[in-house]
Order: structure tokens, then sequence, then C-alpha cells
């Protein structure tokens, strides 16, 4: 794990939003320990380096309640069993963490007072304050809303400075650049393209969010090793960034 310089020009605070698939590596369904450890390691880094981490991961790699809902399952109980699968997930990353020595709290809006603390926005903001990494479990706690709706919230909630949202992908593209060699990626973009060419950034709940409260989203590729730190510590070095004055190409 390296030992980056001391923060001075990037976001003080930053929200990570992390995808469920982010957590499986090249597997097709739960969690992959290498991938897991190597995003605690760059969270790691972040940390030493004086940034304030919030994180906030879905759970698709273990269930996603959309599609049990399209299934025939009730849609309010399958959003509830998604909320529990990012409970696993985020516990796995507390685990990652400390095996690094991280100082880490998960807090749940479901209360399950054995594995989490209770969501409240005054001890979040403490947690970070104490250079705790922190990481939100269980959405927003209400079905129909997505974890992207509860990493806006979130991020909202704390005052941090930007959502880093972490994907597959090195930024938002004009079309699907797996299905259009023509693709072409936007340096800057503003919210309302977002929602107009329905971009797929995040949920249209999430983005009206953002956008209300003037919150920056950079979308980025999280596949390549360091990248998350490149993020955040160097502001405009790679990715899109979602809430700028105009949209510009790369």
């Amino acid at each position: 794990m390296g030992t980056p310089a001391k923060n001075t020009g990037g976001y003080k605070r930053i929200l990570l939003k992390l995808s469920g698939e982010a957590l499986m590596g090249d597997q097709t369904y739960g969690i992959h320990p290498l991938t897991l450890s190597r995003i605690a390691e760059e969270v790691m880094e972040l940390r030493a380096a004086g940034v304030e981490v919030a994180i906030v991961i879905g759970g698709g790699n273990i269930f996603r309640g959309v599609q049990g809902a399209t299934t025939g399952m009730d849609r309010a109980s399958a959003d509830y069993m998604g909320m529990l699968a990012t409970c696993i997930n985020c516990l796995a990353l507390q685990d990652a963490l400390e095996k690094l020595n991280g100082s880490t709290r998960v807090l749940s809006a479901i209360k399950m007072e054995q594995i989490a603390e209770p969501y409240i926005r005054r001890r979040a903001v403490r947690h970070l304050e104490k250079g705790r990494i922190v990481i939100f479990a269980a959405g927003t706690g209400n079905p129909y809303f997505t974890t992207d709706t509860a990493a806006s919230l979130r991020a909202m909630e704390i005052n941090a400075e930007v959502i880093l949202k972490a994907t597959k992908v090195d930024g938002v593209y004009d079309s699907d650049p797996k299905k259009n060699k023509d693709a072409r990626r936007y340096r800057t973009v503003t919210y309302m393209d977002v929602l107009k060419k329905q971009l797929n950034v995040m949920d249209s709940t999430a983005i009206s969010l953002c956008m209300d409260n003037k919150l920056p989203i950079v979308v980025f590729d999280m596949t390549a090793r360091g990248n998350i730190g490149r993020a955040v510590l160097h502001p405009g070095d790679l990715g899109t960034l979602v809430g700028a004055d105009e949209t510009v190409m790369a």
C-alpha cells in the first residue's frame, strides 16, 4: 500500500459510491476477496492523505430489488432484501479496511444493533471528523429508492464536496461504448443534459437531488489501480464531471 502525500489541492470530504457489482471482480456473483482488498487499500491511501471518506455500496452482486420485483415478488419486499444485501457488502468492506488498521463505522438505515450503528447524521459527521471511514448501509431504509439516491442524500447530509461514482468505464458517454465503437466521452456534462439525454449516470431522483443542491458527481473507472486516489486528489485528471456549467466532449 502506498503512502501518498498530504492532500493539499483535492477534495477534503468525499462520498464514494460503489456498486455491488464492483466487488465481484471477474466473478458473476458475490464478493471477490482480492478486489475487495484492493478497494480497501485505495481507501486507506485516501485516509493517509487526510481525506474524510464516506462510502455507500449497492447490493446488486447479491440481490437486486428491481429484478426481484420483475419476477413477481412484491417490490417493497424485494427492495428490503436488497437493503440487507448492501449490509453484507458493508460488513465485508469494513473487515477488509480493519485488516489494514483502518478505523471504521457502519451506519445502517435499518436498525440492527448487533452489527451496525443506527444512522444518525450528527454521529456520522462526528465519525468523519475523528478520521473514521464511515460506511452507510441499507440505502435510505425505504423501498422504491436506489442506493444512488441514498448516496446523493447521505452526501448532502454530511456536507460532502463531491460524489465519486466508481464504475467499470472511464466516464460518461453519449452512447454505450461497449455497443458503439464511435461513442464519445464527455469531459464535463450538465445535470440537465444527463436528465434530458438519459445518460444513465444515476437514477433521475439522485441526479435531481444533486442538481437542486449543486453537488458535483465524478464518474470514473475504478478498475485501474490508483484511480480512486487520482479522482479525489487530482480533480479533473480523469472521468467525467457531472454538474459543470456546460457540456464538453473529451
